[in-house]
């Protein structure tokens, strides 16, 4: 992190450049046609949007709505990192043929031409986009979706607070800027004041002032900031709840400058419907925890089985965000709308339902060469949830490890189990407790949408069906996250039945060993089972005597 950002003149990152735009652009609102209401396609023709976070779940997904809905558009402008061994159009060509943009490519085979990356790094000054990079945006941007973060709750507060903090006030300062911008869409997390039971649609007060603890940082090393780093996030789970409240304090003021919309998610999910039901491409999330249910791997998670599980569909999350951009920009609120997007309060499911569900799933379509079958259970018992780990996750995982050593291969399995005890552990907070979200602004903004828009653009999630989407959920992780043909099933159920016999006989063999052994050691035991024996063996003779007098 470089010195001058947090100086006042060029905390921006751009320079003085910023002080030319002042007020908000004069031409807003344009997307209105006399005195009929432009609908979200109408808006969105002709328009240069940016996207940030391009290459990210969200943004693949925003940039293949906006291309198949506004088919109009008339160009997307992506900052995208570039990365070693990978040019950034190679990167940006790989996307494009991804699954996710395939209705994109049979209306428009040429829809790429629309998609123009930028060269950007978010951890570098001005987020280091060439000069002539930056007067080509501020001449034409129209609509700005601020999608990019990092979302690991982990993250160290410096790095944490240099992406979402640092490089929203960088991308603030070149959206003053463009001259023709009419909204600016931050992409915050439902979580931000996790700290609150109930959260109201407004942007609350900063747990500290970001300009006060950017410049505090500024001089600290790693491990000075990593032993005050509790003290600061104080009753905050993580880095990431923390740094992106900090992020929405830096937007709003902007708010007399600029148009803008915050959007808070939840946790965001596999698609509901588009492009089509299940798409997913990463292990973030609930993704990796059914993955792992599904391969057999997880068998204990602490969480509460009557605490809602505020999942949101990745879709649901998309068509909000546009349809925010469409009244932020048409509407001109005097002030910055925040969207609650969440289900706990309209459609709540929880996540003993969700165990349910997905268990059923993949018993029903398994995963392929899965390590035991899926059987997890949540429990919201500390002990009770370190027992099993210690029965159910290390114990077998030490036998395996045991085996592949025997084999001549590397043991793999504790290192994969440490790893998901970490990720469950990060996930605790959210799956152990409820909130409150207030949900008015969604609610307005549905009722502005006409009807056509709320067919396209549909965002009610009460229309949400959720053991057909957690179905679908579970099957697009196969399909989609691990690449599984759908085709072998019938192997997967075979393999699924070979491990249900080994686990009977393991039993089997298990029990009548440690009996064997009490049998060795006590008389009480002897005499039970002489008692037992003598039972079965008269059983069956009456049993024959009755069956030769029938006769």
């Amino acid at each position: 992190m470089s010195t001058d950002l947090s100086e006042d003149r060029d905390l921006d990152g751009f320079g003085e450049q910023t002080t030319d735009v002042h007020s908000r652009p004069a031409d807003v609102g344009s997307g209105t046609s006399g005195s009929k209401m432009a609908s979200i396609p109408e808006f969105y023709a002709g328009k240069n949007v940016l996207i940030t976070g391009a290459t990210g779940f969200m943004g693949k997904v925003l940039m293949e709505k906006l291309l198949r809905s506004c088919p109009e558009v008339k160009a997307l402008y992506i900052l995208v990192r570039p990365k070693a061994g990978q040019s950034m159009q190679q990167r940006v060509s790989d996307m494009m043929t991804c699954k996710l943009f395939d209705r994109v490519r049979e209306d428009n085979p040429d829809f790429h031409q629309k998609i123009i990356p930028i060269s950007s790094e978010l951890t570098q000054p001005g987020l280091a986009i060439s000069p002539e990079d930056v007067e080509r945006l501020t001449a034409c941007i129209n609509v700005v979706f601020h999608c990019a973060a990092t979302i690991r709750f982990d993250e160290p507060l410096k790095h944490a607070l240099q992406l979402n903090v640092i490089a929203t006030q960088q991308l603030l300062g070149l959206a003053r800027q463009m001259h023709h911008l009419e909204a600016f869409i931050h992409i915050s997390t439902a979580y931000a004041n996790c700290n609150r039971k109930h959260i109201d649609e407004v942007i609350y007060p900063p747990p500290v002032e970001p300009k006060k603890l950017i410049e505090s940082l500024e001089w600290m090393d790693d491990s000075m900031v990593r032993d005050i780093t509790p003290r600061l996030i104080g009753d905050r789970p993580n880095t990431y709840t923390y740094t992106k409240a900090l992020a929405e304090c830096v937007v709003q003021q902007e708010q007399d400058k600029l148009n803008i919309a915050i959007i808070r998610p939840s946790i965001v999910g596999a698609s509901w419907q588009e492009p089509f039901p299940g798409w997913i491409d990463n292990f973030n999330g609930p993704s990796g925890v059914f993955i792992a249910a599904g391969k057999g791997i997880l068998r204990t998670m602490r969480a509460n089985n009557d605490a809602v599980a505020d999942l949101i569909p990745v879709d649901v999350v998309i068509n909000l965000t546009l349809a925010a951009g469409w009244y932020t920009a048409v509407h001109r609120p005097k002030t910055a709308l925040v969207y609650n997007c969440t289900t706990g309060g309209t459609n709540p499911f929880h996540w003993g339902e969700i165990e349910h569900h997905v268990m059923s799933s993949f018993k029903r379509n398994p995963l392929e060469q899965a390590f035991r079958r899926p059987n997890a259970n949540i429990t919201s018992n500390y002990l009770i949830n370190q027992y099993w780990i210690l029965v159910s996750h290390k114990f077998p995982a030490l036998i395996y490890d045991f085996i592949l050593r025997l084999s001549g291969q590397k043991p793999q399995m504790m290192r994969i189990f440490n790893r998901l005890h970490k990720a469950i552990s990060l996930l605790e907070y959210f799956s152990s407790q409820d909130w409150e979200w207030n949900s008015d602004n969604l609610s307005m903004l549905m009722s502005q949408l006409t009807p056509e828009d709320k067919k396209t653009f549909n965002f009610d999630v009460r229309q949400l069906n959720w053991p057909e989407y957690i179905e679908n959920y579970c099957i697009g992780t196969k399909k989609y996250v691990l690449n599984e043909d759908m085709s072998d099933i019938p192997a997967a159920r075979q393999h699924l039945r070979k491990l249900r016999n080994i686990r009977y006989t393991f039993n089997t063999v298990l029990v009548v060993f440690i009996w064997r052994v009490f049998i060795a050691r006590s008389q009480m035991a002897r005499n039970i089972w002489y008692f037992v024996v003598s039972l079965c063996f008269k059983f069956l003779s009456y049993f024959r005597a009755s069956s030769t007098l029938t006769n």
